[in-house]
């Protein structure tokens, strides 16, 4: 075999980078490593030419041109490329916010707004070679809960997160960009930052069901999703969802959501996970992962961890293939009216 050629089914996991772009040890790490593919944060981003290189520089390291470029492109808080180089998107509360302001009409412009947000987000994305937004979020906020949420959610109402995350993802496919649900099976009701500290949900398997479960389950067609660090104690309480077999059996793979896209965890270098990153990546590709996210860019840490993770497995190669499938070329669009009719329905337009 060709040693250029590359191999069939690369391994289940998605490195982060130090900077701004790829090191020579980086290089060499992920050729040898064969990763899925990368995941940008705000230390990889500082200008077009400077990120499609980078891009670019990450897919040749592995020898892949098609593998994929993930990043959290939410709006508000959580967006990784920011003005001035790129515009500022709001976050998703807002289309909440604007659906609620009026039964009928605030309901239908919040659709449209929500999926015009989508596809602008898409061709920000797309024009740096970037082809998976990690949005959009689905979780479903309750009074009191842990603000690492808060405005990232669309409501607290269930039917509403349902519909402007459709109109989101939708947006974001038209554009050529794969959306990833988040963070399933739901993070809305957690009371501390899995950043931080593993939080615990105390609620009941009804309310879970009728409330923090039903997004997820409505949008189970899309191809993939996050799991969530975040104990539900109805469930399993002793391990987090992404490392709980029993949750991802029952509720994420199971009835209770039904979803057979691609799960990736969350990122490794969360607080809510003990252990080293290799046992941590052991334990989440033990509860059923597909792919294992690292994202602190820590060279050290990502070779430590790399024998603990296999190639994709028969499955996992299969729902990825699933994914990519429904990714293609962005469909025609006037950016600069579809910027300007998001100013207008959003009330932001300059007058």
């Amino acid at each position: 075999m060709d040693p250029a050629t590359p191999v069939a089914r690369p391994r289940a996991v998605v490195f982060g980078c130090a900077g701004l772009e790829v090191t020579p040890d980086e290089a060499a790490f992920f050729r040898d490593a064969d990763p899925l593919g990368f995941i940008l944060f705000r230390r990889n981003c500082d200008s077009r030419d400077q990120m499609r290189r980078l891009v670019d520089d990450l897919r040749a390291s592995v020898r892949r041109p098609d593998a994929p470029v993930l990043i959290d492109q939410e709006g508000g808080r959580v967006a990784r490329m920011r003005p001035p180089h790129w515009p500022a998107h709001p976050p998703m509360g807002v289309f909440g916010a604007l659906a609620e302001s009026d039964a009928a009409a605030g309901r239908e412009a919040a659709h449209e707004a929500a999926w015009i947000n989508g596809r602008l987000l898409a061709h920000m994305l797309a024009e740096v070679g970037i082809t998976v937004d990690c949005a959009p979020v689905c979780d479903v906020p309750v009074e009191g809960a842990h603000d690492i949420i808060g405005d990232r959610a669309f409501s607290r109402d269930p039917a509403l997160v349902i519909d402007l995350a459709r109109a989101t993802a939708d947006g974001l496919l038209a554009g050529g960009v794969l959306p990833v649900v988040k963070h399933i099976p739901g993070h809305g009701r957690a009371f501390a930052d899995s950043h931080a500290e593993l939080p615990v949900v105390e609620a009941d398997r009804a309310t879970l069901e009728a409330t923090d479960f039903a997004p997820f389950r409505a949008l189970a067609d899309l191809p993939l999703a996050m799991v969530a660090h975040v104990v539900l104690k109805a469930i399993d309480p002793t391990a987090p969802a992404s490392t709980s077999a029993i949750v991802v059996r029952e509720v994420v793979r199971g009835p209770s959501i039904g979803f057979g896209g691609l799960l990736f965890s969350d990122d490794l270098s969360m607080n809510a996970l003990q252990g080293d990153p290799k046992s941590r990546a052991e334990a989440v590709l033990a509860a059923g992962m597909d792919v294992v996210l690292h994202c602190n860019g820590d060279l050290a840490e990502m070779r430590s961890l790399i024998d603990a993770v296999p190639a994709l497995s028969g499955a996992a190669a299969e729902r990825w293939a699933r994914a990519e499938a429904m990714r293609h070329a962005p469909e025609p669009a006037d950016i600069a009216a579809l910027t300007t009719r998001l100013a207008e329905l959003l009330g932001t337009a300059q007058a």
